[in-house]
């Protein structure tokens, strides 16, 4: 692994101060107060993490130790300590006001909506948890989850948490193959699907993949639960396949939340490795529960009367943390959409948020490039004055698209909490504080209170001011994964071993790249392998990225090295471009001299190549290695069950 240094930096000077109307009632209200929890929590963590523990949860057991780091990397929080998720997401607000207040409010992409309130959501919550146990699903057995974005998605998850078996949700994007793989490695028994769901104006099969996947003997699940959306032709294979609408309005709505201790298994979730074989990280019960809801409260500043939407699907563990668990253990009101932007509708996001009186937006910068691209019209003639806090998540957001976004949806009055954090991290580890801290478009801003995060060398020391380095973790934080299903070693290889421990202290290593400014913000430069060596240049894509975005022509751009025998790497620009403009050469020659007046010729593109869309994963990501494969005109490698649409690949390789 070799050490990143940004021999270039865009310049970015513009800092938004949060007003003093919004910091009033803020939960954080100053940057005064943010260092002072910091302070707080570089003091003593564990008293920190105790303290808020015991003041913003449920436990039906006190623990005996806030951290066990006894035998690190693995991490045990709040030992001996008993209490339930559900329990915490719904049962609590039973006895207050909250019991009316709705809990999910669901858009369907035809149109049909649903909602549930905390009462609601609660009693079908039980009986779909009596429905497991009656086909005998008991604690500590493993139940897949392969479902549209319904509310009986989260149903069924905190169903699985309330009877104490771990839930893997697998997103419903992925191919029958991609299920196959993950329900054999976290040794599902049952599965939960549905008929279909809707995407795009089309049926994805749902229960059609789920039969496939079952296929292979390997696989061990005995029942199929099958709640029916689109009602179209459904195979039901006799005493293993059952309807949810059979079973579940019968049920009781008498179960009991069982205790857990705080470190037993909630959720195994798979997120994708460099070795191609997906990593099934481990997160437990209470050290989430507290980090989900903590981060949460604080970075998307709940107040009582927000409807909150993020527009994750819950197959990702955004979906897990910021449209489930975090938002229900405060009480909050969680949006769910089951659909996408497309071309018969490509306002809809804007039309739920005129709808259902959206006040907190959670995307990612992806979405908000494509938004971009479809044009200002459709947000603009929507009434989007509900907004009051924006957030991004997933990725760098460019600069550019953080103004659009600033300008265009939030109207130049809402903060925008740009976050970054992992699948392994279990919640948001760096962002904003929207109340207290001034951001920058394209930077993360500032550690999340209890988060000792660092930019580090290859020996774990920190970096100079504007120096490129790894980002790193130095302090274990309750929302950490524990393991990886089935496999400590390959836990500690790939987090725990590239930066060796000294003195006993381990590092976290985030696979990211990153600088910190001098007033102390983290800028992420994308992961390390997305760095170029160009005629000995270190150079990070997302700073390209950021310079291509900012011409007027270009919409979103990806860029990767190209293989070349003189400078080692050639810098390739994969661009989509805004509107009405067309591809030319005299336009390529424009941006790459672009490219040179905004950062030097040093990263001046070998090479632009002109594309309708860019291949990115179900959750929006773009696929970089792809696009390394086809600059360098090699077969494209490695597992591609995230590629939203494969027809995008095939145009690019065409063209």
């Amino acid at each position: 692994m070799s050490q990143p240094t940004i021999e270039s930096i865009l310049q970015e000077n513009r800092l938004f101060h949060p007003s003093a109307e919004f910091s009033q009632t803020a939960r954080i209200k100053s940057l005064g107060e943010y260092r002072a929890l910091c302070d707080r929590a570089s003091a003593d963590p564990q008293a920190f993490w105790a303290d808020l523990a015991r003041q913003e949860l449920h436990w039906f057991q006190p623990w005996d130790s806030v951290l066990d780091w006894s035998d690190p990397p693995f991490a045990k929080w709040f030992t001996q300590g008993k209490l339930n998720l559900s329990y915490n997401c719904l049962d609590r607000h039973l006895t207050t006001d909250k019991r009316d207040k709705p809990a999910i409010v669901w858009e369907g992409e035809p149109g049909d909506s649903r909602t549930l309130t905390y009462a609601e959501l609660h009693q079908d919550v039980c009986k779909f948890a009596n429905v497991l146990k009656d086909l005998g699903v008991q604690k500590g057995d493993r139940v897949g989850i392969y479902m549209p974005m319904i509310p009986e998605a989260a149903i069924a998850m905190l169903a699985c948490a309330r009877i104490g078996a771990p839930h893997s949700v697998v997103f419903g994007g992925f191919s029958a193959e991609a299920l196959r793989d993950r329900l054999i490695d976290v040794e599902a028994n049952v599965v939960i699907t549905a008929d279909g769901g809707w995407r795009k104006d089309a049926i994805v099969p749902l229960k059609e993949q789920v039969d496939t996947a079952l296929k292979d003997a390997r696989v061990a699940v005995h029942h199929v639960l099958v709640v029916q959306r689109t009602g179209q032709a459904t195979a039901m294979e006799p005493g293993r396949d059952v309807w949810w609408h059979d079973l579940a309005p019968t049920a009781s709505t008498n179960c009991p939340a069982e205790p857990m201790d705080s470190e037993d298994m909630l959720f195994v979730l798979y997120t994708s490795g460099s070795t191609g074989k997906p990593k099934g990280v481990v997160h437990t019960t209470g050290g989430y529960n507290l980090y989900a809801h903590i981060t949460t409260q604080w970075i998307f500043d709940l107040q009582e009367n927000d409807v909150y939407w993020c527009t994750a699907d819950v197959g990702w563990i955004t979906g897990h943390t910021y449209v489930v668990y975090g938002v229900l253990s405060n009480g909050a009101t969680s949006v769910m959409y089951e659909g996408a932007p497309r071309g018969s509708n490509p306002g809809c996001f804007w039309d739920v948020i005129e709808k259902h009186q959206v006040s907190v937006f959670y995307t990612a910068p992806t979405a908000i490039r494509a938004f971009i691209k479809m044009g200002d019209e459709h947000p603009k003639a929507r009434d989007l004055s509900s907004l009051r806090l924006l957030g991004t998540v997933g990725e760098p957001i460019n600069p550019e698209a953080w103004m659009w976004y600033h300008t265009v949806i939030g109207g130049e009055r809402c903060p925008i909490v740009d976050t970054w954090w992992q699948t392994e991290t279990g919640g948001i580890m760096i962002t904003a504080l929207p109340g207290a801290i001034p951001t920058k478009p394209g930077s993360a801003t500032l550690p999340f209170p209890g988060i000792q995060a660092d930019v580090v060398d290859l020996e774990g020391n920190s970096v100079g001011v504007n120096e490129g380095g790894y980002l790193a973790v130095r302090y274990p934080h309750p929302g950490m994964m524990r393991t990886i299903y089935g496999d400590p070693d390959r836990f500690r290889r790939t987090y725990w071993e590239h930066i060796p421990p000294k003195d006993g202290n381990y590092l976290y290593f985030a696979g990211d790249g990153a600088r910190r400014d001098e007033d102390g913000y983290f800028w992420v430069m994308g992961r390390v392998d997305d760095v170029i060596n160009s005629a000995g240049h270190r150079l990070g894509t997302m700073e390209i990225e950021s310079a291509l975005v900012s011409h007027p022509a270009v919409a979103e751009a990806a860029v990767v090295g190209k293989p070349d025998d003189i400078k080692g790497e050639d810098i390739v620009a994969f661009v989509t471009l805004e509107g009405t403009h067309q591809s030319s050469e005299a336009l390529a020659k424009e941006l790459k001299q672009h490219v040179t007046k905004e950062i030097g010729a040093i990263a001046r593109p070998g090479e632009i190549r002109f594309a309708e869309a860019l291949p990115k994963t179900r959750s929006g990501k773009i696929m970089r290695r792809l696009l390394r494969d086809l600059a360098a005109g090699a077969e494209i490698s490695g597992d591609t069950s995230t590629l939203e649409d494969r027809g995008v690949l095939e145009k690019l390789r065409e063209g």
